[in-house]
């Protein structure tokens, strides 16, 4: 789907609606997929304030993974992982088994496919790629 900077509110809005509703005995995990400046930081930032999220919300390269509070029954933590400098052959420094095993954490991964041990196999996986500089191709990949 073709989602340009005014139609991104309205396409999270649908994304954020379909986030499971139980309690889950695990994180409920997307992968964010695409190169460089194809937007998935700027997605993570919309989702963020769909959730309601006032503070500011920036890529966490340096520091690998952000956490903000939410109050989306079930979940209470949006978790934003930026996995760009990682290696799924990695150890796991970053407490990222602690973070899928949470329940009440929504986590949205940059970078999936170097997740330090490897992605869960039914972590669904946001595509995107850049078709021009307002537009992005965004799809479903599971």
């Amino acid at each position: 789907m073709q989602v340009t900077l005014d139609t991104l509110p309205s396409f999270v809005s649908d994304f954020v609606r379909n986030f499971p509703k139980g309690k889950l005995g695990n994180a409920y995990v997307v992968g964010l997929k695409g190169d460089l400046g194809a937007g998935k930081t700027t997605f993570v930032q919309a989702v963020a304030k769909e959730l309601g999220v006032t503070e500011r919300v920036t890529s966490p390269t340096f520091v690998v993974v952000k956490t903000y509070a939410i109050d989306t029954p079930p979940f209470k933590r949006l978790v934003h992982a930026d996995l760009y400098r990682m290696h799924s052959n990695d150890t796991d420094t970053i407490g990222w088994s602690e973070y899928v095993k949470n329940g009440e954490n929504i986590i949205l991964a940059e970078w999936s496919d170097r997740v330090p041990g490897g992605i869960p196999l039914e972590t669904p996986i946001l595509s995107f790629s850049v078709v021009d500089e307002d537009t992005r191709e965004i799809v479903w990949m599971k």
